[in-house]
C-alpha cells in the first residue's frame, strides 16, 4: 500500500512537470516570493513593572571611594542625579541644589550584588508551605521560572538591603540537572515580583552537577555522575533539534514560504534561549573534575556557562576558567559539609582572582547575604596571608562588577562609573571591618535604606507587630 502511494505521488510530479514544460508557469514562477512575517513567541511575557523610588541629586564628599573595578579615591566626591552617576573623582564639582553628604571618615562603594540567592523562594518564616525553590519532580525542569515562586514579603530582602545588597539573582534550588530559570531583582520593596524585576536583565538558567541530582533521583535516575552527563546531553540534543526547527521555519518565512510554526515546548524554549546566547547558565558545581566535564559539554553543544557556583575546587582549574571566560561564584570559607565539598581551601577566591579568572562571592544563605562585606574581608585576609597581595579596591570586584558580569547587568550596574545606575552604599567605616555597617543605601539614586531614619527601614507585612509581641 505504501509503495503504491509513493508511485502515485511520483506520477503526479511527472504530470506537473509536463504541464510546466507546456507553458503553464504561473504556479511555479521563478520570481522570488515576498518574505512572510514569521510567528514568534514573546521572550519576556512577564515584563518588569519596576519604577525607581523618589530620586535625588546627591553629592557625597570627603569619602574613601571604591569604584568596583579596582580603583580607590581618597577624599573623593561622588555625584548622582536622575538615577545615574554624573561625576566621580577627587575634584568632582558639586552641582547647585544637590543634597550634600559629608562622608568624612566613611567609605562609599557600589551596591553589593548577590548572584546566588534563594530569598523569596525559601522565605522567612521557613515553613513547608513556603518551600518554593526546588521542583524536585523530574531531573529536567527547565520550564519552571523562579519568579513565579518569589514572595516579595520575605523580610530577608529588607535585611539584605541593610547589608548593602542592591541587586540579587534569585535561583531555583539544586535538586535537578536543569532546575529552571532564575530572575535578577532590584532590592526594593514591591507588591509583586515584577515590581522588583531588573528591567532588561537577561534570564539565567540554573543547572546542577555532582551529588545533588544523583541523591535526589537515586531511585529513578540519574544515580551516578555518568548518568548526570547523559541527562545533560539528551536534553541539549533535544534543544538543538528544536532550535533547528525554529531556525528552518524563520528561514522559510524569509523566503516567502507559508508553513505552520513549530509547536511550543516551554522546557525547550529555555534551553534554546541558552543556545541562542540569550540566557546565562549558572552551574552548581563543586569539584574540579566536574567543572572540567561541564566545560567539555559546553563545547560539545556550543553554549556558554556564565558561572560555576560554590566551586570549592575552582582553585585547581582557575586557568581553565580564565581561558574559557567563565566566572566562579564562591563562598569565603564554607566547605567540608559533604564529600564533594571536602577539598575546600580558604584561599580559593583570591587564588582564582590571582590567576586572572573572574572570581566573585555569593551567599546562598539568608543570613550570609546580610554580611557579604565581611565575607570579602575574610577571603582577602586569607589570600594576602598566602602572599597574593590583593588590594581592597580589587577585592570589591568580587561583590560588584564581577557578579554584574556573571548575570549580564554589567552595562548598567556593578561599578561607580559615569552613566551607570546610582546603586551606592555609604558605609560607617572601612567595609572590610567587622564593625562597619551600611549607613545609607541607594538604588537608582533613590534612598532605600537609612540606618538613622526608621522611615527608610522597610518592614514586611509579616513582620508588622513583631517588636510589640517581643516586648510582651
Amino acid at each position: 500500500m505504501k509503495f503504491t502511494s509513493l508511485r502515485l505521488a511520483a506520477a503526479v510530479c511527472v504530470l506537473a512537470a509536463a504541464c510546466t514544460e507546456a507553458g503553464d508557469t504561473g504556479a511555479d514562477s521563478d520570481e522570488p516570493k515576498d518574505p512572510i512575517e514569521p510567528v514568534v513567541y514573546e521572550p519576556d511575557p512577564y515584563p518588569s513593572t519596576y519604577a525607581p523610588l523618589t530620586q535625588e541629586t546627591v553629592a557625597v564628599t570627603n569619602a574613601t571611594i571604591l569604584d568596583g573595578v579596582g580603583g580607590q579615591i581618597d577624599g573623593g566626591t561622588l555625584v548622582f542625579s536622575a538615577g545615574r552617576i554624573t561625576a566621580l573623582g577627587p575634584d568632582a564639582a558639586v552641582p547647585d541644589g544637590a543634597a550634600v553628604i559629608d562622608a568624612q571618615g566613611r567609605w562609599v562603594t557600589p551596591g553589593i550584588i548577590d548572584v546566588h540567592s534563594h530569598l523569596g523562594v525559601y522565605p522567612s518564616p521557613g515553613l513547608n508551605a513556603h518551600s518554593e525553590g526546588n521542583e524536585a519532580t523530574s531531573p529536567v525542569t527547565a520550564e519552571v521560572w523562579a519568579e513565579h515562586s518569589v514572595w516579595p514579603q520575605d523580610d530577608g530582602f529588607n535585611a539584605a538591603r541593610a547589608g548593602g545588597v542592591t541587586t540579587l539573582t534569585i535561583l531555583p534550588g539544586s535538586a535537578n540537572l536543569f532546575g529552571g530559570r532564575g530572575v535578577t531583582l532590584r532590592n526594593v520593596p514591591g507588591r509583586t515580583v515584577q515590581d522588583m524585576k531588573f528591567p532588561g536583565a537577561p534570564y539565567v538558567l540554573k543547572m546542577a552537577c555532582g551529588e545533588n541530582p544523583k541523591r535526589v533521583y537515586s531511585n529513578s535516575g540519574p544515580s551516578t555522575r555518568m548518568a548526570n552527563v547523559a541527562g545533560y546531553r539528551a536534553a541539549w540534543q533535544k534543544a538543538r533539534d528544536y532550535k533547528q526547527k525554529w531556525d528552518d521555519y524563520v528561514e522559510a518565512s524569509g523566503e516567502g514560504e507559508e508553513q505552520d510554526p513549530p509547536s511550543r515546548d516551554f522546557e525547550l524554549d529555555t534551553l534554546m534561549g541558552v543556545l541562542n546566547g540569550e540566557i546565562k547558565v549558572q552551574m552548581h558545581c563543586y569539584r574540579a573534575d566536574d567543572i572540567g566535564q561541564v566545560l567539555d559539554l559546553m563545547k560539545e553543544f556550543d553554549y556558554q556557562v556564565s558561572a560555576f557556583h560554590h566551586a570549592v575546587e575552582a582553585y585547581k582549574v582557575a586557568d581553565k576558567l580564565r581561558d574559557n571566560g567563565v566566572c566562579a561564584a564562591m563562598w569565603a570559607d564554607w566547605g567540608g559539609f559533604k564529600a564533594e565539598a571536602y577539598d575546600s581551601i580558604r584561599e580559593n577566591i583570591p587564588m582564582v582572582h590571582a590567576a586572572g579568572a573572574c572570581a566573585l562571592i555569593h551567599s546562598d544563605d539568608a543570613f550570609g547575604v546580610q554580611r557579604l562585606n565581611q565575607e570579602i574581608a575574610k577571603a582577602l585576609g586569607d589570600g594576602n596571608r598566602a602572599g597574593l597581595n590583593i588590594s581592597k579596591a580589587d577585592a570589591w570586584r568580587w561583590v560588584s562588577s564581577n557578579p554584574a558580569k556573571a548575570v549580564g547587568v554589567d552595562g548598567e550596574t556593578g561599578s561607580l562609573e559615569v552613566g551607570k545606575r546610582a546603586d551606592v552604599v555609604i558605609w560607617s567605616a572601612d567595609p572590610f571591618s567587622t564593625y562597619a555597617v551600611a549607613d545609607r543605601v541607594y538604588v537608582d539614586g533613590a534612598a532605600v535604606y537609612d540606618r538613622a531614619d526608621p522611615a527608610l527601614q522597610a518592614v514586611s507585612d509579616f513582620m508588622l507587630g513583631q517588636p510589640a509581641r517581643e516586648a510582651n
